[in-house]
């Protein structure tokens, strides 16, 4: 009677293996749905929606075609009545060499062709090495190359032709369920790209925005419901971590088109939805319209700004033919034209010539900008604008310790437009320590603590001049 309930168990055990151990595939095919949102940090979201018919009680699933970046750590399986006993993700991918490798200590088939006859030849070969190179033992002789083709008896279990994460269950119920597996996963980012068009009086621009999608997590999303979170999201890092332009209307008061992406606030970022589904395919790059806007208000600022060296020493001329910046600022709120929440990116402006093509102006990098914010775009230097600096006095006046200095100076700023329209030139200096302005041509404004602006017209083709005196103390 004993002998009999232990054969009983044991059988009983051995069947309950048995089922475990057959894999149910859950591939592609099963997929109902699937959703991918793609934060800045080469982060992604992905929630996969499939179908499964599962028996009850311990089964092996394996579910394919999931991102070969995946966070393991972080899957979750939601949905239907399944107990996750324990998770597997397998990245052994199948391979000749990765075969080759698997076969070490073992026999497989080497096939020849002989070179006079053309008839295949096959012989017995085992793999004693595939470190750097391969070695095999055929017979009695050592051979180091493969002068055939190998055949193998079979594939390891051990080795997908695709990543796969295996889950052990245990199933309350039979038959289909719907259940959905939800993983962090790196190789998906995303990021904002700009295209700004100026009007003739630099005075108007239109914008559009454009989401550049880049996938090289080794799977493929189809129809996927694509969301996009902007913001700097905390993650903590492990330690030793192993791993043609598009030409709108500059017409002042024109509608702005309808946003191809849905924008709202979660937590202290910003969530961005396409209002439809997309493919994103496995090593693709993709642009997607994120916004449009047109007849946005906009100022254009040439600056010439200072250094802080020469208050403090005698200098002399400072500079001969230095180039003043060109600046375009417009402010984030409808009353310009825009008022959206913008992500990070590159702002790339154009500019029609004189023949109506569009030309390549000038580009800057923008943080996340929020609404009534100012953006300022740094496009480059003045061709035809130049200034001279000069130190015309120096002189210390008190002080004899190291940390207790006082100083005066005098300087003389000439600026020279050799365009046909008179332009204004915004001179910025920034001063060190306690300062006071003795004199000066023309009126200043004080920016900050420690620097001082000057705003001055230069008529077409003249030149016209700044001077001022300061004295510094620190």
């Amino acid at each position: 009677m004993k002998q009999t309930l232990f054969l009983l168990m044991t059988l009983m055990l051995w069947i309950t293996s048995a089922q475990a151990s057959e894999e149910i595939n859950v591939s592609a095919r099963n997929q109902q749905a699937v959703s991918v949102t793609i934060y800045n940090q080469n982060l992604a979201l992905v929630k996969d929606r499939r179908k499964i018919i599962v028996p009850k009680g311990l089964q092996t699933l394996a579910f394919r075609e999931v991102s070969a970046k995946i966070k393991p750590e972080t899957a979750l399986i939601s949905g239907g009545r399944l107990a996750v006993l324990e998770q597997n993700f397998e990245y052994d991918l199948l391979t000749p060499q990765s075969l080759l490798q698997k076969y070490v200590g073992r026999e497989v088939t080497m096939v020849r062709r002989h070179p006079a006859t053309g008839e295949e030849q096959s012989e017995q070969a085992k793999v004693l090495s595939t470190g750097n190179g391969v070695v095999l033992q055929v017979g009695n002789r050592i051979e180091t190359e493969v002068s055939g083709r190998l055949v193998y008896p079979d594939v390891p279990d051990t080795l997908r032709d695709r990543p796969t994460l295996t889950m052990e269950v245990e199933s309350t119920q039979d038959g289909p369920m719907e259940v959905e597996l939800s993983y962090l996963t790196g190789g998906l980012s995303w990021q904002a790209d700009y295209v700004a068009e100026l009007n003739a009086a630099d005075d108007r621009l239109n914008l559009n925005g454009w989401v550049t999608l880049t996938n090289e997590s080794g799977a493929t999303y189809p129809q996927a419901q694509l969301q996009l979170v902007a913001g700097d999201v905390n993650t903590v890092q492990r330690e030793m971590d192993s791993r043609t332009l598009r030409k709108e209307a500059m017409a002042v008061g024109m509608a702005p088109a309808p946003q191809p992406m849905a924008e709202e606030s979660l937590f202290e970022y910003h969530l961005y939805t396409l209002n439809r589904p997309t493919t994103i395919g496995e090593n693709q790059k993709k642009q997607v319209a994120l916004l449009q806007a047109v007849g946005i208000e906009c100022r254009k600022e040439f600056l010439l700004q200072g250094q802080e060296f020469y208050y403090s020493s005698p200098a002399g001329e400072i500079g001969r033919k230095m180039k003043v910046g060109v600046f375009l600022e417009f402010k984030n709120d409808k009353e310009s034209g825009l008022g959206l929440p913008l992500p990070k990116g590159i702002v790339r402006v154009y500019k029609k010539d004189g023949t109506g093509f569009l030309q390549f102006v000038g580009e800057d990098k923008v943080d996340h900008t929020p609404e009534k914010e100012l953006l300022r775009l740094h496009l480059g230097d003045a061709f035809d604008i130049t200034a001279d600096k000069r130190q015309t006095d120096f002189k210390k006046i008190g002080g004899s310790s190291p940390h207790k200095y006082a100083f005066e100076s005098k300087y003389e700023i000439t600026l020279k437009n050799a365009k046909k329209e008179p332009v204004t030139v915004k001179i910025l200096e920034p001063f060190p320590g306690d300062w006071e302005i003795l004199g000066e041509s023309a009126g200043h404004t004080k920016e900050s603590a420690h620097a001082a602006s000057w705003k001055v017209t230069v008529p077409p083709l003249e030149t016209a001049s700044l001077t001022y005196s300061v004295r510094v103390k620190y």
